[in-house]
């Protein structure tokens, strides 16, 4: 049975839980960016990963801002930078200005089995917005299995393992947050709310550390890096388009709508590449493109008389594509 554990009102909680609870608080945060229109919430969960202010979070159309702000457990409210992001794991990390701050190091995480006691910590629904901690939810894990739902009846753009938990999870501003063991050891990352599109149920599920520490550690090291706007460089006067390639992508009816490809025309550079339809397109060269305006803002800065490396998740596999026109 899951339990919502509130520190400041369940002065019985017992001693072992909630020292546990106090020592994971401060290596939490609450996330503020994009959103507040058509019932997105600009507000997601997020915790430190270095002392240095490196913040493991979720990708989400709340850091599409120029301004996302992190708010620690001590209210401070802090500017962040965007390091990096994997979309093909949906994490992100950001960069705020503190030292020595508490923190999980994701090299002494630890892992669980079906039936263990977890901890799952995040702002649901938002309330904490200064210095009030995030809810905490207790609960177990019901399985660990594979999610893999691209076109199944969850859609998720991350394809590996999950906790499946019976914490309720998968509510508004949980995404981002940790989960933990019942020693406040880290064992994965919130996900992203997922429903089931034929029984209209709800997801809890957290994609284990040991799925990511190679990617934060390829973002923190500068091998994946975020789309930046540079005003000073020149771009190209002849730069690739997606007609030009030979790509027709599925519509952009969303605020971040991901860049799957609906066909492939023509004999152009996309058909000899062996792009296929329904192709997930996630990196140019090294930078990440979320979604197809990252995407169409990238190919400005590229001259269609230079080659194109793309990435794309096809399925469960990651392949690599050189265009050339």
């Amino acid at each position: 049975m899951m339990a919502v554990i509130l520190l400041a009102t369940r002065a019985d909680a017992s001693t072992s839980w909630a020292s546990v609870v106090s020592s994971v608080q401060p290596r939490m945060v609450k996330i503020f960016g994009a959103g507040g229109l058509r019932g997105l919430e600009s507000y997601q969960s997020g915790f430190f990963i270095s002392g240095r202010g490196h913040v493991l979070t979720t990708w989400s159309y709340v850091l599409d801002s120029e301004s996302v702000v992190v708010v620690t457990d001590e209210g401070r409210r802090l500017e962040a930078e965007l390091i990096g992001s994997d979309p093909r794991l949906e994490i992100a990390i950001l960069k705020v200005d503190v030292t020595d701050v508490e923190h999980f190091d994701l090299k002494a995480s630890s892992q669980a089995v079906a039936g263990d006691s977890v901890l799952a910590f995040g702002n649901l629904y938002g309330v904490a917005v200064g210095d009030e901690q995030p809810t905490v939810l207790h609960g177990n894990v019901a399985t660990r299995t594979r999610l893999a739902a691209r076109r199944g009846s969850y859609k998720s753009r991350y394809q590996g393992p999950v906790y499946v938990l019976d914490a309720m999870t998968n509510n508004p501003g949980a995404a981002g947050g940790a989960l933990t063991d019942r020693h406040g050891q880290l064992l994965g990352v919130l996900g992203k709310e997922q429903r089931n599109a034929r029984n209209n149920t709800w997801l809890n599920y957290a994609i284990p550390v040991e799925e990511i520490t190679t990617s934060v550690a390829d973002i923190l090291s500068g091998k994946i890096l975020p789309r930046t706007i540079d005003e000073q460089v020149q771009l190209p006067a002849k730069p690739h388009t997606l007609a030009g390639l030979g790509i027709v992508l599925v519509p952009n009816v969303l605020v971040k709508t991901p860049p799957f490809i609906e066909r492939v025309a023509g004999k152009k550079a996309a058909v000899a590449a062996g792009l296929r339809p329904d192709d997930l397109i996630l990196f140019v060269g090294q930078r990440a493109v979320p979604s197809i305006a990252d995407l169409h803002a990238e190919l400005k800065r590229i001259h269609r008389d230079d080659d194109l490396r793309l990435q794309v998740l096809r399925e469960d596999e990651l392949i690599e594509v050189l265009l050339r026109q």
